[in-house]
């Protein structure tokens, strides 16, 4: 495969701690805290009561009314964070062969809340006549990258990739090799994924939720935090957004993906798949791993999730392991499920160009298990060059890609 450079563009993402990039991102560094008492379903039957909601966001700020009534939260997630990512890559369609543009985005639930709601009409009626007809058609989750493609008129590689909690990397790397084997110029890629009873009610089951909020690598963790949001970036050869002069943000060097195939809901507690995919993102990347000056950590909150997510930093990072800063964004804005690790490498891409380490909050006593540099509490400014970002899935999916600040 052409080793052509790809850089980012683009940038844009809907979050519980803010709508917009540069909301999101003064959020953030004041070490904001997303997760909250739910209002948007039904939590009396449920131990936890709390979860990342997105609260600033106004659909009809980015789409017709008519549109709206047409497509799941998940598609109105989606469509704004492009919309922001495209003028802030300055893209003008009209002057790209849209059959050379391309959508790729992953999800965990795909439009969940369409199915709420199609269970809630056929219960309330005992019928499952009382379904609106159309309602079915808005579920499936290939129509978030359809919905996309379609608001843009883009005619390139419309793709999904459900693959969970590491859905968001998964589609960064698909669309870095469809550039680099020349099949599109640019791409629209990240994730989504909206609140709903469903996933609530199914990571309730699990017992892997938080009661309050999220304290990843804390010795008190008690679990992951449901959320909900979209993160979206341009990616492009680097030729083509030289040739339009576009601004570069960073630059992608890679992706690693793995699989430990340990159980369906729990990491191998020797991070062999995490090993695997960090271990071949820097080897694709050609970036040894005494380059690595920050790592993006999934960052659950959860007890096994953590315990294996540091061994697998020290088993990459060697020595150096203690001393390179490794953040969860998790604590910030809860798990946003498939569009965590979309979200996360926009926070990349900022913290990289903008040289400061955002924080894990909620942070109170050190875990000895746990006893990376997590940055508690407060950001810090730190000169960033290379940085990796890691996102694990359900089944033993694993993934990681490696963002550098871009140097012409």
């Amino acid at each position: 495969m052409d080793k052509k450079r790809i850089v980012i563009t683009g940038l844009g993402v809907v979050t519980p701690i803010g709508t917009g990039v540069e909301t999101f991102w003064e959020a953030a560094v004041k070490g904001t805290n997303g997760v909250r008492t739910i209002k948007s379903i039904d939590t009396s039957e449920h131990k936890t009561k709390t979860g990342g909601e997105v609260i600033d966001f106004d659909a009809l700020d980015y789409l017709s009314q008519e549109k709206i009534d047409s497509m799941g939260r998940s598609s109105q997630f989606a469509i704004a964070a492009a919309k922001e990512a495209v003028e802030d890559a300055g893209l003008d369609f009209a002057q790209e062969n849209l059959f050379r543009v391309g959508v790729c985005l992953g999800t965990t639930m795909g439009e969940p809340q369409i199915l709420d709601e199609a269970i809630n009409k056929k219960y309330q009626e005992s019928s499952a006549q009382a379904i609106p007809a159309g309602l079915p058609r808005q579920y499936p989750c290939n129509v978030i990258p359809a919905n996309v493609a379609k608001e843009f008129n883009i005619k390139g590689p419309t793709v999904i990739i459900p693959t969970a909690c590491a859905a968001g990397n998964y589609a960064i790397g698909y669309a870095l090799d469809q550039i680099r084997l020349g099949r599109i110029d640019v791409a629209l890629v990240g994730g989504s994924d909206p609140f709903s009873s469903i996933a609530f009610t199914g990571f309730n089951r699990l017992l892997a939720t938080t009661p309050d909020v999220c304290r990843p690598f804390d010795a008190n963790r008690e679990g992951m935090a449901v959320s909900e949001g979209a993160g979206m970036l341009v990616l492009e050869s680097l030729e083509h957004a030289q040739k339009r002069g576009a601004k570069i943000h960073a630059e992608l060097l890679g992706y690693g993906l793995g699989c430990d195939a340990f159980k369906m809901t729990i990491p191998d507690p020797e991070g062999s798949g995490g090993i695997l995919a960090l271990g071949k993102a820097l080897k694709r990347s050609e970036v040894p791993s005494s380059e690595v000056d920050y790592v993006c950590a999934h960052g659950t909150g959860t007890g096994e999730n953590d315990k294996s997510e540091t061994l697998i930093a020290k088993t990459i990072l060697g020595e150096r392991a203690k001393e390179v800063p490794m953040t969860s964004l998790k604590s910030m804005l809860g798990h946003t499920m498939g569009a965590a690790s979309a979200i996360e490498a926009v926070a990349c891409v900022l913290m990289v160009t903008r040289n400061t380490v955002l924080p894990t909050i909620n942070h109170r006593d050190s875990d000895p298990l746990c006893d990376m540099d997590c940055v508690p509490n407060e950001a810090r400014e730190k000169e960033l060059d290379t940085v990796v970002s890691n996102a694990y899935a359900f089944a033993g999916n694993t993934s990681a890609i490696v963002i550098r600040k871009f140097k012409g």
